[in-house]
């Protein structure tokens, strides 16, 4: 398909441009018009799912906050690794200086459903422990505890899949494979290990907060 683009010519005349050139700026202002719609519906469907499961206000803002880490992270690696072209030689690709702009989107989309997953196996079990002790630290500590190993087996189990998307030939899948075990390791480690639990142990019973009805 060829991307026209419009521009003012001599004496009204319409001049049109197609090429690489054309298409990537109208790739990329068709993305930058829907991305912050797109990144609104995610928003909200995460807070109210998780609203209406864990009857919290503090735990959804909470949880896309923190999603937001292992996604950032993702982002920032495949920026220096295909961007910047720091790795090429070990990963077995030809640095182009630049990033399919559709790239990112895809993984934020992935990366969030895959972040949200984790978020919810350790939180449900909080929540039974909550409602059964009404104790907030010993809830954290007894549903990381309960849902450690889980989520770092299934966290290890995806990063052997993803491996060979990271190993393939074609340079898209391998960004993809490379952005996507970046953010798993950093999800299930840094983030739902340690960020969740101690921010969970700092607010309290305000991580049950509620409107009254």
């Amino acid at each position: 398909m060829r991307t026209i683009r419009d521009l003012p010519g001599p004496d009204g005349a319409e001049v049109l441009v197609t090429g690489r050139t054309a298409a990537d700026i109208d790739l990329v202002s068709s993305l930058a018009s829907r991305l912050p719609w797109m990144a609104l519906l995610i928003a909200v469907a995460t807070l109210v799912l998780l609203f209406f499961a864990f009857g919290s206000v503090v735990l959804p803002i909470k949880a896309v906050l923190m999603n937001l880490v292992s996604i950032g992270a993702s982002f920032g690696v495949v920026v220096w690794v295909f961007q910047d072209g720091h790795l090429s030689d070990l990963l077995g690709f030809t640095p182009t200086g630049f990033i399919e702009p559709s790239n990112p989107i895809l993984m934020l989309a992935v990366l969030f459903g895959l972040a949200t997953d984790y978020e919810v196996f350790l939180l449900s079990r909080v929540r039974e422990e909550w409602d059964r002790t009404g104790d907030n630290t010993a809830s954290v500590a007894h549903g990381l505890a309960r849902t450690g190993r889980i989520i770092t087996a299934a966290a290890l189990l995806l990063v052997i899949v993803v491996a060979g998307f990271a190993t393939g030939g074609i340079m898209f899948i391998k960004l993809i494979g490379i952005g996507m075990i970046v953010a798993i390791v950093v999800d299930a480690t840094l983030v739902r290990a340690l960020l969740v639990p101690a921010t969970m142990r700092l607010l309290g019973r305000w991580n049950w907060w509620a409107p009254a009805h």
